[in-house]
């Protein structure tokens, strides 16, 4: 297996394959993040198409990079986010706040297929609700994504013990709505 620095190293040098390489195996999972902030599905492909663009005009500028999956998302986030300030502006003014991803948490949705429970699926939609979008946001870049502090830092524009406790207070609001369903258990044994 050819490793992410070697792939970026020669999309870099201008090799097409390593390009089409990055962009087919990164595609599809930057068009379900996308979705994570808006549903605006055309919006979300030109992002992606911009983002794309602008890497191969300034593919001899770019830095190295081991992780080209987190490098991707940095730029894409930022591109997002910019375009959405965009489209808010021609409707209502937007604060920053408002465009933290609404993130539908994946564990939620693993949760529901492997626990057909109502109940169970009530209770972690619930616990999900008692948490901010932006420790949502947290969540899914630290247990979907497998990110470590500084990247979520570097993505999100947060200071690192702001993450941390973002993190936990988030833990600490679902444990408690879930402690006594039984459902914080399986989640520890998800995550831990």
């Amino acid at each position: 297996m050819v490793s992410d620095k070697k792939i970026w190293d020669d999309f870099r040098k201008g090799e097409k394959s390593a390009l089409s390489q990055i962009y087919h195996q990164h595609i599809q999972m930057l068009f379900r993040y996308g979705k994570k902030f808006t549903q605006d599905d055309d919006l979300i492909k030109d992002t992606i198409q911009d983002l794309f663009i602008d890497l191969i005009r300034t593919r001899n500028n770019l830095g190295e990079t081991d992780n080209i999956t987190f490098y991707l998302m940095v730029s894409f986030r930022r591109k997002l986010v910019k375009n959405l300030k965009k489209v808010k502006l021609n409707s209502d003014p937007v604060e920053e706040d408002e465009l933290t991803t609404e993130i539908v948490y994946s564990v939620e949705e693993e949760l529901i297929k492997k626990e057909s429970l109502t109940q169970r699926e009530e209770k972690v939609r619930k616990a999900l609700a008692g948490i901010t979008p932006k420790q949502r946001e947290i969540l899914y870049y630290k247990f979907s994504c497998e990110l470590d502090y500084e990247q979520i830092c570097e993505i999100m524009e947060l200071q690192y013990d702001s993450a941390r406790k973002q993190v936990s207070r988030a833990l600490k609001v679902m444990k408690k709505a879930l402690l006594d369903s039984g459902v914080f258990l399986f989640l520890s044994a998800l995550f831990f």
